[in-house]
């Protein structure tokens, strides 16, 4: 019987703890979902926010991506404001520091929990904000290389030339060194070659520079230009130096058509492009003039 009654008991407080956590859910319903439905007010707010500063921002820059920033920066401050104002409703008798300083703390652990996502978001501004390199244009980023597709607030596409797209977080882009490549109009190419020792290096070069010319892709100006750059094992070397336009297709279209007019003007000059040359020798072993060639003793000879 006194354990009949200890069950009992128990059974009877857990009864009553659920009773009261109901009486307590009923009694913070109306509250509640006051709280959400200011919350859901403000989430709307800020989608309508974010479309009316996109829209003003067009009268200030061109860019789609500031003009996204500047919507996205409005979008989260009236969140912000709509999460302290559904936290009035939730704990009315917490004062506006209170819930600063809940805030606070918990922006802390959050801070932690998603460091890398802050670090993309404050990249992505940054890199907006400062424009090192803009849609379209071709970068080379750590192991990677192409044609920039999109620039967000999280991450960059970037399309490669094989006509793959990669997502490079945003901190990686910030922290890394960029290459861009259509900064500018016109970039440098070097192509090497080289003429054997026999012929006229002033020759050779106003035969190389002649083709440069002829190239359709190859800019006038700045100039081509030709320097020898060293003395090889069988040839004389040369740098053919060039400006193209500065897109990757166009400077690959121009060392295609360089290579090929240097190789041509060079032979109808009658001037030799050299390339290595490698003798390979037989020898009778069972000779014993051609073991005296090779290294060996003579035969009845005797080494000590």
């Amino acid at each position: 019987m006194p354990e009949e009654t200890n069950v009992n008991g128990v059974v009877g407080q857990l009864t009553d703890s659920f009773i009261s956590y109901g009486v307590n859910f009923v009694e913070a319903l109306p509250t509640l979902l006051i709280a959400v439905a200011v919350l859901a007010a403000f989430i709307i707010a800020a989608g309508i926010v974010r479309n009316i500063t996109e829209k003003l921002s067009e009268r200030v820059t061109d860019d789609k991506n500031l003009q996204s920033l500047f919507g996205t920066m409005a979008r989260v401050l009236v969140l912000v404001v709509g999460i302290f104002a559904s936290a009035g409703v939730l704990f009315p008798g917490l004062s506006a520091g209170d819930l600063v300083g809940v805030l606070g703390l918990s922006s802390v652990a959050i801070g932690f929990a998603f460091k890398d996502i802050f670090q993309n978001f404050l990249a992505g501004i940054l890199i907006l904000a400062q424009r090192p390199f803009q849609i379209n244009d071709q970068i080379e980023v750590v192991d990677f290389e192409g044609t920039v597709e999109e620039i967000t607030i999280r991450s960059t596409f970037i399309r490669t030339y094989g006509g793959e797209r990669v997502l490079i977080p945003n901190s990686t882009i910030y922290n890394s060194p960029i290459t861009v490549r259509t900064a500018f109009d016109q970039r440098r190419t070097v192509f090497g070659t080289g003429i054997g020792y026999d012929e006229d290096i002033e020759e050779g070069r106003e035969v190389i520079l002649e083709a440069l010319r002829n190239c359709e892709h190859v800019a006038k100006d700045p100039a081509p230009q030709v320097y020898v750059s060293s003395h090889g094992d069988s040839s004389v070397n040369f740098d053919c130096r060039y400006w193209t336009a500065s897109r990757t297709a166009d400077v690959r279209a121009a060392q295609n058509e360089v290579a090929t007019a240097v190789k041509y003007a060079l032979d109808e000059a009658d001037i030799e492009i050299p390339y290595p040359h490698r003798t390979v020798e037989f020898f009778d072993m069972a000779n014993p003039e051609d073991a005296q060639l090779e290294g060996a003793p003579p035969e009845g000879s005797q080494s000590g």
